[in-house]
């Protein structure tokens, strides 16, 4: 396979088209403007769905994981089989996790590797995008959104142009509002496995991802200052009530944020991200995006 441009896929003869339910699954490297390396696979659309939702042909839903996921983990798997039965699916692993290139900058240059991959989505064919993301992912589409505009720049918060990397519709799950948050025991413990030398061993080993050792220069812009420039791509925030992260105040202050172009659910009983996702809340994703993205 031949390398592209920066930000764009690695180019095949046999790549696969939007139009077609009948192509297999595929994967490749893309390349970020920065030169990092994303493990990436797209999904086309289900050929057997439930007919009261029918997919779209030219939607593709791209799904950014959490923190120590990757593309073959098997929770992520199983939200690109939900959201399958709606549109395609591009799954990609942040720099840093699984096979991808580089190291983890735990939600800075991880923009990067979303616009990459939302550009090759657009390579494809597919018309309308929709970026959804869990946790870590989730504050990386909320940025992506307002840095990548259809009507021109976004934020001045933004490392690269990648051309047509903007999306439609954005999902933000369990996401939080605010950086440097240590409000609860598992972000104390995230902390201590990003920050100190030995933690970063555990997660390279342990977690399969590799971290950066720096600390963020400049601080990159947090998620709730980032949502007011979202509008008026329509923007979904979903969060459990139970979620043992971040609790009930920070997807507040992102709905607040959003103003009339956002709206909020809260979960009763959820937990956080991917894991705690059900299959029944997957499908209502499913139905908002199809709806939303235009």
């Amino acid at each position: 396979m031949s390398t592209g441009s920066a930000g764009h896929a690695a180019r095949s003869a046999d790549r696969p088209h939007a139009e077609t339910s009948r192509q297999p699954r595929f994967r490749t490297f893309l390349h970020t403007v920065d030169g990092v390396t994303i493990d990436s696979v797209y999904d086309p659309v289900r050929a057997v769905y439930d007919a009261s939702a029918p997919p779209s042909g030219d939607l593709v839903f791209v799904v950014a994981h959490g923190f120590t996921g990757d593309v073959d983990r098997p929770h992520v798997r199983r939200v690109a089989e939900a959201f399958a039965r709606y549109g395609a699916v591009v799954t990609f692993s942040f720099r840093g996790h699984g096979a991808s290139g580089g190291r983890s900058t735990v939600g800075d240059r991880e923009v990067l590797d979303l616009a990459a991959a939302v550009a090759w989505a657009r390579e494809l064919g597919h018309a309308r995008v929709v970026t959804v993301g869990f946790s870590m992912g989730g504050s990386v589409v909320l940025r992506h959104a307002a840095m990548y505009r259809p009507d021109g720049p976004g934020t001045a918060d933004t490392h690269g142009d990648v051309r047509d990397a903007h999306t439609d519709a954005v999902v933000s799950v369990s996401a939080p509002a605010r950086w440097y948050y240590r409000g609860t025991a598992p972000m104390r413990r995230l902390h201590w496995l990003v920050t100190r030398p030995a933690g970063r061993v555990v997660t390279r080993y342990g977690l399969r991802t590799r971290i950066h050792h720096r600390e963020w220069d400049p601080v990159p812009l947090s998620p709730v200052e980032a949502v007011p420039g979202i509008a008026p791509t329509p923007l979904l925030i979903v969060h459990g009530d139970s979620d043992g992260y971040f609790p009930v105040d920070h997807p507040r202050m992102l709905a607040e944020a959003a103003g009339d172009h956002g709206e909020l659910w809260l979960e009763p009983g959820m937990g956080h991200a991917e894991h705690a996702a059900a299959d029944e809340l997957l499908a209502r994703i499913g139905d908002w995006a199809t709806a939303q993205a235009g």
